[in-house]
């Protein structure tokens, strides 16, 4: 019995150790680097979606911008979620967009008026990455801290698989 209690102790601290090096490996510890840019955010052109998560409209604007992403060299795939969902069949609201300084045709141009704004960047694998309400109160934290105030819009900017950065423009 004895046995068998030390080689389940053993199996559960080998599972754990190999757990969290895989989890650091991915850059689950990686910090949110956080920066105060004193210029205005990107204009960025696109088109807003409403609906349930698991719609295929979705995932078609999101191939069209991919598109639209490649035939503008130098942007970057931006998402503003205006209403996040709470479970899969909940209606959601966001833009989809790419960095544009004019606007292109058939598609929504967003400008902000805002003159500086915060830059929190990640860099860690996908599956790992912090979840966007940790993100946000890093954001406000800084802020805070600063005594500066967020406008409450976050901007998801898509560098890479293993890097997103969020624009917070400040009021």
């Amino acid at each position: 019995m004895k046995k068998f209690l030390v080689l389940g102790v053993a199996l559960i601290s080998t599972l754990t150790i190999l757990g969290f090096w895989g989890f650091s490996k991915l850059g689950g510890n990686t910090p949110i680097e956080i920066t105060f840019i004193e210029e205005k955010p990107q204009n960025l052109a696109g088109i807003t979606y409403r609906g349930v998560p698991g719609n295929e409209e979705l995932g078609e604007i999101f191939k069209y911008m991919e598109s639209q992403k490649g035939l503008h060299p130098g942007s970057h795939l931006h998402t503003i979620y205006e209403v996040e969902p709470a479970g899969k069949l909940d209606t959601m609201v966001v833009f989809v967009g790419i960095n544009q300084i004019l606007p292109l045709t058939d598609m929504e141009y967003r400008a902000f008026e805002n003159s500086s704004y915060l830059l929190a960047t990640i860099k860690s694998n996908k599956w790992v990455m912090p979840d966007p309400d940790a993100v946000k109160e890093k954001l406000s934290e800084f802020a805070e801290e600063n005594s500066l105030e967020l406008s409450g819009i976050y901007i998801d900017k898509i560098i890479s698989e293993g890097e997103v950065q969020v624009i917070a423009p400040i009021k």
